[in-house]
């Protein structure tokens, strides 16, 4: 990574949101993964325009907007949000400690990262997420941000409110829509981050579609996302952020969110962070990764299993 100066957040911490106005969060949605949930295929709005799918297109969003402005009047589901942004550095080239303060003595947690392991071409990096934040040794001091939103809250009642009126149809587009209010959370959220709380880009100005073509500077990845594909790593972030008793979301055994319509993840503020797919790994990672976790290797390679590039 080239050399850059991380700049300190304007507001270190947590930040709670106790209830995001779904009139807002309107303007942030994202409707291109409405129409594929319907497998409807084409952007938007051009999809209204195909010669194929245009007019069932239309009449879909139409029926959407339609029951997407009753859950706005009647304020059916809810939206809440929690960000903290943290002192942070590199250890051991591919964990990153999160600080409790600016000292950077007590370690609140510890995030492992997964390198990929493919053949690259000459001067391409095997990536890490740990390559973007700056390596304790260094000295320079950086950060890293978690966040966990959901618009779910409310979504179950209402969806077996029109279930008992044998409105499947209804039903599903409640889901549907919970999903992309709580997308629409998080594609709000990151733009407070980046502008106020964290600043460092606070003449920012993007349209809604400049958003969703992520023009911006920053990534917000998941455990679960390509680059990070071990899920058991959201028990970190979401205990850093004590997410249950902040937006009421909670992990299940196997670490999915509940209410589904939730999204949390990582913010990395280095200018050259991008997403990128971890791609398979070896034995001699999964042992190392299983070491720093503290898991057996065959626990570890259970977690990996999608990951693996050879048989365990």
């Amino acid at each position: 990574m080239n050399e850059y100066v991380p700049q300190r957040p304007k507001k270190l911490g947590l930040t709670v949101f106790e209830s995001i106005a779904l009139t807002t969060l309107r303007d942030y949605i994202d409707w291109t993964p409405f129409f594929l949930s319907w497998e409807l295929r084409g952007r938007y709005p051009a999809i209204f325009d195909d010669h194929v799918v245009g007019k069932e297109a239309r009449k879909l969003f139409d029926d959407a907007t339609g029951i997407l402005e009753a859950i706005i009047a009647e304020n059916s589901l809810q939206a809440k949000g929690v960000c903290g942004l943290f002192p942070a550095n590199t250890v051991r080239d591919d964990d990153i400690e999160v600080y409790a303060d600016e000292n950077r003595t007590t370690v609140l947690t510890t995030l492992n990262c997964l390198r990929q392991q493919n053949q690259k071409a000459a001067g391409q990096p095997n990536l890490s997420l740990a390559d973007y934040i700056a390596p304790k040794e260094t000295g320079v001091a950086d950060y890293i941000g978690a966040f966990v939103v959901t618009a779910g809250l409310g979504a179950e009642e209402l969806c077996k409110r029109y279930e008992r009126n044998h409105d499947d149809y209804s039903s599903i587009m409640v889901k549907a829509l919970a999903d992309r209010f709580a997308e629409a959370a998080a594609e709000w959220l990151h733009e407070r981050v980046r502008k106020e709380l964290w600043g460092y880009a606070a003449q920012e100005q993007f349209s809604n579609e400049e958003l969703i073509k992520e023009e911006y500077t920053g990534i917000r990845p998941a455990p679960g996302y390509p680059a990070c594909p071990e899920h058991s790593e959201k028990r970190k972030l979401f205990d850093l952020l004590s997410a249950e008793k902040h937006t009421g979301t909670i992990l299940t055994e196997s670490f999915a969110m509940y209410p589904a319509a939730s999204v949390s993840g990582w913010y990395f503020a280095h200018p050259q962070a991008k997403y990128f797919p971890l791609g398979k790994i070896h034995r001699d990672q999964v042992e190392d990764y299983a070491q720093r976790k503290g898991w057996s290797v065959e626990e570890a390679e259970r977690w990996l299993a999608p990951s693996l590039g050879y048989e365990p």
